[in-house]
């Protein structure tokens, strides 16, 4: 962290991104679930081959990957299963990528430029609603992300307020 961050001045994306695992479209999805559990993040960043971010999933859409439509869309269905058998949708996963879970369109990621200010982060994050934000280089590859929870420690700790 740079001194100016430290002093809680000038703060830009930069001085609180940290580097955090990334998975691809070719990744199986029970990776993808592994990885955020065991990095304890609050979602994920999809890279393509030049490591530049292709969308940034939030929680609960990493989890999204991981139930099956037909559960999804009828919620009678999941109520349905009964308890011996409700656990076993995970054994589907097998053989599914992140790429065949993911939507067709998927939206644009959730992005910011390493110079970008905490204020920019933060209405960024409430705007797209995701616990996590890529941070790109000029070239577009990804140098780090910045979850929430290091956003408002960030504007906590280091700010100019009480």
């Amino acid at each position: 962290m740079t001194a100016a961050a430290r002093r809680g001045v000038d703060m830009r994306a930069a001085d609180i991104a940290v580097t955090v695992p990334t998975i691809t479209r070719m990744d199986p999805v029970a990776k993808a679930l592994r990885v955020m559990a065991v990095s304890r993040l609050p979602g994920l960043v999809v890279v393509d081959e030049r490591s530049r971010p292709s969308i940034v999933l939030p929680g609960t859409q990493v989890l999204r990957l991981a139930v099956p439509d037909t559960f999804r869309d009828d919620p009678a269905l999941a109520r349905a299963i009964d308890e011996a058998h409700a656990d076993t949708f995970w054994e589907e996963l097998a053989g599914l990528t992140v790429g065949d879970c993911l939507p067709d369109k998927p939206a644009k990621p959730v992005t910011v430029a390493a110079d970008a200010t905490l204020l920019e982060i933060a209405a960024l994050m409430g705007r797209h609603r995701s616990p996590l934000v890529a941070v790109v280089g000029p070239d577009g590859a990804l140098v780090g992300a910045i979850t929430l929870e290091r956003l408002l420690t960030s504007l906590a700790v280091f700010g100019s307020g009480e």
